[in-house]
């Protein structure tokens, strides 16, 4: 029958060869729905499982990068005035407490300790002359009384000639009034050996030395120190910063620093957090430091103490809402957090840093 009818052998092997095609055509869009219904589910699914993930691990710790390294820095000032002669140090050196950093001109020092000297000397000369003023020796309170005793005699004299009546009433007061002399130059004798005894005697301030020696020793014990303060030496051990005043000829002038030594073995990260972070944050937990600078380095350490105020108390305009126009801010409380560990790498004071504060106790 094939041979009877090709067209229609044809045709059917045709139909036949079309079927696979035809279902392989409407397989291919099915996969593809299944696909894309796959990928619908499961990005969702990754996503949630990733949220959990990230918010597992922000449990149990609380972070910011709203924190900077800090170290001590002391300002070098001279405490005497006067041109500096010599600089020890330059920007950037490392220096041991005690060491020179520069030194100002010693000379008008130098004189101010020779007119002291001086000084000394004098009040030394005064006391030796007061000690031997004639007030001290008695000499002159001894002729008073000699005085009034002829005086007396003289008046006893004239009052028996008087009653007698061969002497005159201008002899006999005049003896009278020479008695009264006498009496009047005693007290004056006494007074001056008073005054001198005064000016020779010592104060409780000062016992067993004169108040002019005193005085004098004072002047030089001062201008020894300033001599001594000529040497300004570093306070602290650390780094030289902040240099650029301390050229030779420079008038060095108190209470204006010079120089500026970074204390770089205390090193501490002042973070601040969100005050929604400290209801279980505590002085000691354990913390770990990252660096934007050393994107590798971890450092650890522990919450040392949480500030007593916000930023905004210790600024130097705060914040007021005395017009009731406020919005509120949420506001960041300084925390101190120190480092435990030596750092490989040189620790800068400004640093910008990222503390993570574990309040679940752990450590790392």
């Amino acid at each position: 029958m094939a041979e009877a009818d090709p067209q229609l052998s044809e045709g059917e092997a045709q139909a036949e060869g079309e079927a696979p095609a035809l279902e392989d055509a409407t397989q291919g869009p099915k996969k593809r729905r299944w696909g894309r219904l796959a990928l619908m589910l499961a990005l969702p699914l990754v996503l949630l499982v990733g949220g959990l993930i990230y918010w597992q691990s922000l449990q149990g710790k609380v972070s910011t990068d709203n924190a900077y390294l800090k170290q001590d820095m002391v300002g070098v000032s001279a405490e005497v005035v006067g041109k500096i002669v010599e600089v020890s140090v330059h920007e950037g050196d490392r220096v041991k407490a005690g060491d020179l950093l520069f030194r100002i001109d010693p000379e008008p020092y130098r004189l101010q300790i020779q007119e002291a000297n001086a000084a000394i000397a004098t009040a030394q000369a005064n006391v030796t002359t007061l000690s031997n003023a004639p007030q001290l020796t008695n000499v002159d309170i001894a002729a008073a009384r000699e005085d009034i005793a002829f005086a007396q005699a003289t008046l006893e004299r004239q009052e028996a000639l008087w009653k007698r009546g061969f002497t005159t009433k201008a002899d006999y007061e005049a003896a009278q009034h020479a008695v009264a002399q006498a009496r009047a130059a005693l007290q004056q004798a006494q007074a001056q050996q008073k005054e001198a005894q005064a000016r020779l005697a010592n104060g409780p301030a000062v016992p067993g030395v004169n108040p002019q020696i005193a005085a004098a020793e004072a002047r030089r014990a001062e201008a020894e120190l300033a001599l001594r303060r000529t040497d300004v030496r570093a306070p602290i051990a650390g780094r030289v910063a902040q240099a650029d005043r301390l050229q030779l000829g420079q008038q060095a002038v108190t209470s204006l620093p010079m120089l500026t030594i970074v204390a770089d073995t205390s090193s501490y990260v002042e973070a601040n957090f969100k005050e929604t972070d400290l209801d279980e944050m505590r002085a000691g937990q354990s913390a770990e430091v990252r660096f934007d600078a050393y994107p590798g380095l971890a450092l650890k350490g522990h919450v040392a103490s949480i500030g007593a105020g916000t930023g905004s108390e210790f600024s130097v305009l705060p914040a007021q809402n005395a017009t009731g126009n406020w919005v509120k801010v949420t506001q960041r409380v300084p925390v101190r957090v120190a480092i435990d560990e030596a750092s490989p790498r040189p620790l800068i004071a400004g640093l910008s840093a990222d503390v993570t504060v574990f309040i679940d106790g752990r450590k790392r």
